[in-house]
């Protein structure tokens, strides 16, 4: 690549760190070869440490996904009239009646 920084998206980046760490490397080792490759694009060693942390619980993942767990809220102006309607209807209203 002669000198040149070469951009990888966040999985590439994860997997290179995968494969170095299945390689018996040190979190600090795989971020400098990471800086060295990708110069100010590499993440920093406090995510090389954590991706680290990641892959020796058995977490092979290359990708963001979100935990399970409960799942994200979502408002809808339907949702919101109607809730208004509700606590219009009768101010007392607990908010578990609300939520059902």
């Amino acid at each position: 690549m002669s000198g040149e920084a070469r951009d990888f998206n966040n999985i590439e980046t994860r997997a290179v760190s995968n494969f170095s760490f299945l390689q018996g490397k040190a979190p600090k080792l795989i971020q400098t070869i990471l800086t060295e490759t990708l110069g100010e694009h590499a993440p920093s060693y406090a995510t090389a440490k954590i991706w680290v942390a990641k892959f020796k619980v058995f977490d092979f993942s290359t990708c963001n996904v979100p935990p399970p767990g409960r799942p994200k809220p979502v408002t809808t102006r339907e949702i919101i009239d109607e809730i208004h309607d509700l606590i219009l209807e009768g101010r007392r209203i607990s908010a578990k009646s609300v939520a059902e």
